[in-house]
């Protein structure tokens, strides 16, 4: 999304990264908020407005968070340079630790802060368990790119996410929602009504094309205009349109629930709240561990923002099929997006902070 890379690490404007970053980038917190304001603005004032756009869908998968998602990642993965991928395959401490951290760790997570926050609220409760079983395939691009990530790790993991997500989010959802309660003597469980075949197009749709279209782009720009145009005139030319992209999915998230989110603002922050500790549990710790595993700036911080991230599509997508549009359920999934999406803001500039630490003590 950032239409200029920082400087090298150990040069002398390494002390002021973010004044690196572009007038649209920099000020990137204020654009989001101004877009979840317009967002409740719409949902709010224009009547109908979310069960107009609740309507346009296929498949279960909202056409308008779609085309925002797909117009989002397609400049970052059209950046990532795929002939390097192998150096990032070949890592096999990386994915080991990130399949952890995301498949057992994190569901774990927030399984456990679910229960402890919301012991009374079972339909909130089991919304947040489904969010916290969505791995992030998606948004996870933006921040990363935005923090100095490693693109080609980015690509990587969230591909394997992708992955795990078609054959595990099933397994995990009847363990953590059904048969773990049991055992655990906190009541009867339930069952999600989705199948592999869903998660599979949920993927397909919001992964498997940009990254296709992204991988299509850098193979034709390179073999034609050559690397340096390519990244020089091409990439700076569609970067904007990943900001554009996340500021129209921002509006169309918060306008298809702009007026329950601000009718139930009590239900709001008791769901706010282990989020909120969610993402800094899995940022934090995982940032220390890849610190702690001997990783370099660029693949821990990959790895905090592949872990910190939700795939908020599939969990609201789930959450409403089964449960409907109304049910507490839907409303836990939604109000994820507007906990994670100004977190993960703030988490970029505290990663480009530790940024410079790495750069002084390396």
């Amino acid at each position: 999304m950032t239409s200029a890379d920082a400087a090298a690490p150990g040069t002398a404007g390494e002390s002021s990264i973010t004044a690196k970053l572009s007038t649209p980038d920099r000020y990137l917190a204020v654009w989001i908020l101004l877009a979840m304001a317009a967002g409740i603005g719409l949902g709010r004032l224009v009547p109908g407005l979310n069960h107009a756009l609740a309507k346009v869908e296929v498949g279960g998968i909202s056409l308008p968070i779609a085309l925002g998602l797909l117009v989002m990642m397609y400049p970052v993965l059209a950046k990532v340079r795929y002939d390097r991928l192998d150096t990032v395959t070949g890592d096999r401490r990386l994915i080991a630790t990130s399949l952890a951290v995301n498949w057992v760790l994190g569901p774990a997570v927030m399984f456990a802060l679910a229960w402890i926050f919301l012991p009374d609220l079972p339909e909130y409760r089991t919304g947040l368990i489904i969010v916290g079983l969505a791995r992030c395939i998606a948004m996870v691009v933006i921040w990363n790119d935005l923090a100095r990530g490693d693109r080609e790790a980015a690509a990587v993991l969230v591909a394997l996410n992708s992955v795990f997500q078609v054959i595990a989010f099933g397994l995990l959802s009847w363990f953590y929602l059904d048969l773990l309660p049991g055992w655990l003597g906190l009541g009867d469980g339930e069952r999600l009504d989705i199948s592999m075949w869903e998660i599979a197009l949920n993927v397909a749709i919001f992964l498997g094309i940009p990254l296709a279209a992204g991988f299509l782009t850098r193979r034709i720009g390179e073999r034609k205009p050559g690397r340096e145009r390519y990244e020089t005139e091409f990439l700076p030319r569609i970067g904007p349109w990943a900001l554009y992209g996340l500021l129209f999915t921002i509006v169309i998230l918060f306008a298809l629930q702009g007026k329950t989110i601000t009718s139930q603002p009590w239900d709001v922050a008791r769901i706010a709240l282990p989020l909120f500790v969610y993402f800094a549990v899995m940022f934090f710790g995982t940032f220390a561990l890849g610190q702690a595993l001997g990783m370099s700036y660029e693949r821990t911080t990959t790895l905090a923002f592949t872990a910190a991230g939700n795939n908020f599509e599939l969990a609201i997508a789930v959450a409403i099929a089964t449960f409907g549009v109304t049910s507490g359920q839907a409303l836990s999934g939604v109000v994820g997006p507007l906990i994670e999406v100004p977190v993960l803001i703030c988490l970029v500039h505290v990663a480009l902070a530790r940024r410079r630490r790495f750069t002084r003590t390396s």
